[in-house]
């Protein structure tokens, strides 16, 4: 992995490099997940996972994910995030957000004129963000990558 550019305890962050090309093999029929397809005797179609995953490379950056706060919708404690800062973030986006000294990741809600960060895990309490908070919006996260 690259060198850490943050880390805190909910999110370490980590800068891209495009700079390689790795195509790798890919199945376009689909994967059957019965019986082995025949056409899989045919591969010769690659994809490179950088130009997959990362639409604007100067401004997006890796997060692996420190917490339990996102389990309900599949984000979990490890899972490696893309997170592109060049989007304008929408209302019910899973988002990196930055709040009085801290990174976390939250769906971003706005409703009545107030900014709520939810959790995706009912031990979470959503958090109200007021005028009093340092608070930004960091990134917008695109992908999801987890190891099995």
């Amino acid at each position: 992995m690259q060198n850490q550019f943050y880390s805190s305890s909910n999110l370490e962050i980590f800068p891209v490099s495009t700079a390689t090309d790795l195509s790798l093999p890919v199945i376009t029929a689909g994967i059957s997940a019965g019986f082995p397809s025949p056409a899989m005797d045919f591969i010769d179609v690659s994809i490179d996972l950088n130009k997959q995953l990362i639409k604007h490379p100067s401004s997006t950056f890796y997060g692996r994910v420190k917490g339990y706060s996102m389990k309900d919708v599949g984000i979990h404690d490890g899972d490696l995030l893309v997170i592109d800062k060049s989007l304008s973030p929408k209302n019910n986006q899973i988002t990196v957000c930055y709040v009085d000294g801290d990174f976390t990741i939250k769906r971003i809600s706005v409703n009545d004129g107030y900014c709520w960060l939810l959790p995706e895990n009912k031990d979470y309490k959503p958090i109200k963000i007021t005028e009093d908070n340092d608070f930004q919006v960091w990134g917008v996260v695109t992908h999801v990558i987890k190891s099995l």
